[in-house]
């Protein structure tokens, strides 16, 4: 469960804070997907690195399954993020030097189980990557694949741990309509098969009305 309670964010500039966040609070369990639309500047992505630990906010309190990451120390906190937390960029920010089935093994080299041999990752990694449609791409870099290709890889590397919650900012955003199609059922298969909590800030109003719940950023708040 993913709760946050009374979420505020300011920034503070030459004129005093500048509010971004106002008491927001949120409840999501397994199973759950929700989108956030709104307008640019209007705190969609502030709020969604929050929820992901990447950014504190200035009150309130977020907690992932009874746990406060931000009450963590900062190695703690980072493999907090890594082991409990998918995220899916606009950029899929995918390592150009790397092949994709590397890409997707990544986040497994940062934070090695004593569950898991390399093989169990590996096998992993290429199931997903089967899932998504990129099976004979393996050992192919970045540079190589489409864009809808490289987001699709994104999406598998966020799979791989499997995390307790999947958090993407814009990840059809710079993907012509029938890539974005792609990927927005691609996201909404794989959180349903895999019991994810998924959390979605788009500008899409195509991919906003596929999840379940849709909230509006307006002021600083979730309507």
């Amino acid at each position: 469960m993913l709760i946050a309670k009374d979420l505020t964010k300011s920034y503070p500039t030459p004129r005093g804070l500048l509010p971004i966040l106002s008491g927001i609070s949120l409840t999501l369990n397994r199973g759950d997907a929700v989108a956030i639309t709104g307008p640019s500047g209007s705190g969609k992505s502030t709020l969604l690195y929050i929820l992901g630990a990447l950014e504190p906010p200035s009150s309130g309190i977020v907690t992932l399954d009874g746990a406060n990451p931000f009450e963590l120390g900062e190695s703690a906190q980072a493999a907090f993020r890594n082991r409990h937390i998918g995220f899916v960029f606009q950029d899929h920010s995918l390592l150009p030097q790397c092949s994709v089935l590397e890409n997707v093994l990544a986040p497994t080299l940062a934070a090695p189980r004593r569950d898991a041999q390399p093989a169990d990752d590996e096998n992993r990694a290429r199931e997903l990557l089967a899932q998504v449609g990129l099976g004979d791409r393996l050992e192919h870099r970045p540079a190589e694949l489409s864009g809808g290709e490289k987001q699709r890889a994104a999406v598998a590397r966020a799979l791989i741990l499997n995390p307790s919650v999947l958090l993407c900012d814009e990840p059809t955003g710079n993907l012509d309509r029938t890539s974005a199609a792609a990927v927005a059922g691609l996201l909404l298969d794989l959180h349903t098969a895999r019991n994810t909590i998924l959390i979605t800030v788009t500008h899409n109003a195509a991919l906003a009305e596929r999840f379940s719940t849709q909230y509006e950023m307006d002021g600083g708040k979730l309507r």
